[in-house]
């Protein structure tokens, strides 16, 4: 999805800050960052929330990061399109929680299914209803 994120970012004029725990090539220009933070347990989840600011676009499938930046008033999104809100971000740790303790029993739980065209259709399609809500004036 990194290549969609920057091509939608050049288009509407808007910067781009990669996380991660170690350097990955990331294209050119001013407005893609890498920030290469330590590797320790949530390092990269950390640096996210410490900065994120209301109405950033935070991009994750991880959901306990999620939640913490809905906190933070940021919006979230999926990486298959579904924003991550107030309403459905307890169903969402909750679901998680229990195919985690599914797992820890050694209870197979399938995992997700494969990422498809129509996810990446339904991600740009959030992505761009996402830009544009946080662009139009309040009122």
């Amino acid at each position: 999805m990194k290549q969609e994120v920057y091509r939608v970012a050049q288009r509407y004029g808007l910067g781009v800050t990669l996380v991660a725990g170690s350097w990955m090539r990331i294209p050119g220009g001013p407005d893609i960052v890498l920030e290469v933070v330590d590797q320790g347990f949530d390092a990269a989840d950390d640096w996210i929330v410490a900065h994120v600011v209301a109405d950033d676009i935070v991009i994750t499938a991880d959901i306990p990061l999620a939640a913490r930046c809905l906190a933070a008033g940021a919006y979230v999104l999926g990486t298959t399109g579904r924003p991550f809100t107030e309403s459905n971000i307890g169903d969402a740790l909750a679901t998680r929680n229990l195919l985690s303790e599914m797992r820890s029993a050694g209870i197979e739980s399938g995992g997700p299914p494969p990422f498809d065209p129509r996810d990446r259709s339904n991600f740009l399609e959030a992505l761009d209803r996402a830009i544009h809500a946080r662009r139009r004036p309040p009122g």
